[in-house]
């Protein structure tokens, strides 16, 4: 328990299940979330397929943070099979040099029919064969992912071969709630920015529920957000006495 499975070829643990033909664009969805006990999406690779989050916990007597990163330690010795797994399905082919070679008698005979079958191998993908994004569920917690080794290694093994976004998700009903929440998770955004080193979207959920007109306003217009913080701090804003007075750690956000 709490080991990854070695396997070969398309019969590996890290099953690469098609992408959904009822959808005009073709996706491919991996979850890195080994403590999740519900996906709320049909993953075709997923972390607890392969390391059993519980079992780690039990065997090396861990709580459940310092488990979620010795779970995503372990996935990423092998995430050079994800990254076969995915070069597969979005370029259509494997590579030319993976192909198992002929007897070196039979070269001259099948030499016509070697090069029709190169030349074909290298010809653009099928719109059918080629994904059209790529979609993976990192951990809630973000000391976990981003500023761990083995987020590294997944970030950077993603970005060398394709074109890799990050989407900071806010809860924008938390942010209505307190504006201090909303600076946590801009100060959180930015250091996810700086770390990763990749381009970054913020995207604000729950929108149905609380308008995110707000959160657009604090981010274009500094006095806003100021006045808004100023507000917060003099009525307490379900904060302690200390934050209310301009005492505690969020002195110096204030005026």
């Amino acid at each position: 328990a709490g080991r990854l499975e070695n396997s070969d070829g398309d019969k590996e643990k890290l099953t690469a299940s098609s992408a959904s033909s009822s959808s005009s664009r073709a996706g491919y969805a991996i979850n890195l979330d080994p403590a999740a006990k519900y996906v709320p999406f049909s993953s075709s690779i997923d972390i607890r397929d392969t390391v059993d989050y519980l079992e780690v916990m039990r065997q090396h007597k861990l709580g459940p943070n310092g488990a979620i990163l010795t779970c995503l330690n372990l996935f990423a010795t092998k995430f050079d099979q994800v990254m076969n797994i995915l070069e597969r399905r979005a370029f259509g082919s494997d590579e030319v040099g993976d192909k198992p070679s002929g007897d070196d008698k039979n070269d001259d005979e099948t030499n016509t029919e070697t090069q029709e079958t190169d030349s074909a191998s290298i010809d653009p993908p099928s719109p059918k064969s080629a994904l059209d994004y790529i979609l993976i569920d990192t951990p809630g917690q973000i000391e976990a992912f981003t500023w761990s080794a083995s987020g590294t290694i997944v970030t950077s093994a993603l970005a060398t071969t394709f074109p890799t976004v990050l989407a900071f998700v806010v809860d924008t009903p938390r942010c209505a709630a307190s504006v201090h929440t909303f600076m946590s998770n801009m100060l959180y955004a930015c250091s996810m920015l700086y770390r990763a080193k990749l381009p970054m979207v913020i995207v604000l959920n729950k929108t149905d529920v609380v308008g995110c007109e707000f959160i657009k306003e604090w981010m274009d217009d500094y006095e806003s957000f100021q006045e808004a913080l100023d507000d917060a701090s003099s009525s307490g804003n379900g904060h302690s006495e200390e934050m209310a007075g301009g005492s505690g750690n969020y002195s110096s956000l204030t005026r």
